[in-house]
């Protein structure tokens, strides 16, 4: 079986891999010099391989059933398991999250590509691919390398050239309107984890201050997306997993209607609340209230907004001043008026739905032989590993499925 395999990151890898080990003669195209250079970024260059709490539900895509059946079928202890097999061993953060046991993403693109060549994959770098054609049995891959235009055809093709994160590393759905001719559905591309542009307004002298807390995003007042985590204010916006997880939600001219809400009490309300309810009657200062679980430059900004002074005192504050800083912490309105674009975001959402390719096999509902992983498909996952993981999930899936007869 002839399988040509188009992309050479994450999923592109996989795939060549798991064709390869199932006895196809994979060809890999890939448009940059060298495999696998988003994955040198990914993780602040440690590679967050997956995480304990991959499932459906962390998902956006078209069809939560279509993902938890993929999932079923490579979850992961099968990823790491895969990754134990090629030389590379993994370990978990406390809260599950997984990484190469060098954190070394670089050590981790070696060993792939290392595993690739080991398995008989015959590879086009510096290759850009131009177009892909059906033909009778099979398909024509036309591409162009050292100035030439070339072809070569194929009995099966695996599409795993991503979308449009990271423009600079090779990634610009270039083959969205290749997939688009030949009958797919490919709906708008737009960032996903991506910093969010907001106006900051009293907000502004935090700016550098990083915060575990909670997000709301909502349009009209109506709530749209919810996340926790980690988050960053920043001179244009904010930025860090809380707000990253829900920019795909984010149209490229939000307007006046689209609003984040910050929590600050998301993670720590228990032991505020504890702690006003124990010193509301005494001299204790409000700023040591606040103190006790923000960073000063945070005490100093939500006292100001709320209007109390920094030294006074909790018993002589009155119930509507203490509520409006209560209410403040719950809950701060932020005007949002954009995401940075492709350049700093680390996915991209749109592409190819679900619904058109099988979800054991990627195999394309509309031509049998034809494969969609990764970003090219319309998924999006929150920070943490999700993503790469279903780009090695697909791959591994397409991969398997090429080599041998399709089961759907």
């Amino acid at each position: 079986m002839q399988i040509a395999v188009i992309g050479g990151g994450a999923s592109g890898l996989f795939a060549a891999l798991n064709a390869a080990w199932q006895g196809g003669h994979v060809t890999l195209f890939e448009r940059n010099a060298t495999l696998g250079r988003k994955l040198l970024v990914t993780g602040s260059g440690r590679c967050n391989l997956s995480n304990d709490q991959v499932g459906a539900s962390r998902y956006t895509c078209e069809d939560q059933s279509w993902m938890e059946s993929l999932l079923a079928l490579y979850g992961v202890p099968a990823l790491t398991e895969t990754f134990h097999s090629i030389g590379i061993p993994t370990h978990k953060t406390w809260d599950g999250w997984h990484y190469p046991q060098s954190d070394s993403a670089h050590s981790l693109v070696k060993a792939l590509s290392h595993a690739v060549q080991a398995a008989g994959v015959h590879m086009h770098t510096s290759c850009q691919v131009l177009d892909l054609t059906l033909l009778e049995k099979g398909f024509r891959v036309v591409f162009l390398q050292q100035g030439n235009q070339q072809s070569q055809d194929f009995d099966k093709v695996i599409v795993a050239s991503g979308g449009k994160a990271y423009p600079t590393l090779g990634t610009k759905g270039e083959l969205f309107p290749v997939l688009a001719r030949l009958g797919h559905s490919v709906r708008p591309i737009h960032p996903a984890l991506a910093p969010v542009l907001a106006e900051l307004g009293p907000l502004k002298s935090l700016q550098g201050v990083r915060l575990d807390l909670g997000v709301e995003l909502s349009q009209a007042n109506t709530p749209v997306a919810h996340a926790a985590g980690n988050m960053i204010f920043t001179e244009w916006g904010l930025n860090g997993p809380a707000v990253m997880d829900i920019s795909h939600h984010i149209p490229e001219q939000p307007g006046d209607v689209w609003e984040i809400s910050l929590n600050l009490l998301h993670y720590v309300e228990a032991d505020f609340n504890g702690l006003l309810s124990q010193k509301r009657q005494t001299p204790f200062p409000a700023n040591l209230l606040l103190s006790a679980f923000f960073p000063p430059k945070v005490v100093q900004c939500y006292l100001s907004l709320a209007g109390i002074p920094e030294d006074a005192p909790l018993n002589s504050l009155d119930e509507q001043s203490l509520d409006q800083l209560i209410d403040r912490l719950n809950s701060t309105r932020l005007k949002v008026t954009g995401v940075r674009g492709y350049k700093y975001c680390q996915a991209s959402s749109g592409g190819v739905p679900v619904s058109e390719v099988y979800p054991t096999t990627l195999e394309s509902r509309i031509h049998p032989g034809l494969h969609l992983t990764g970003e090219t498909l319309d998924v999006v996952g929150p920070c943490g590993g999700f993503n790469l993981h279903f780009a090695f999930a697909s791959g591994a899936l397409a991969g398997k499925a090429t080599a041998q007869s399709p089961e759907r």
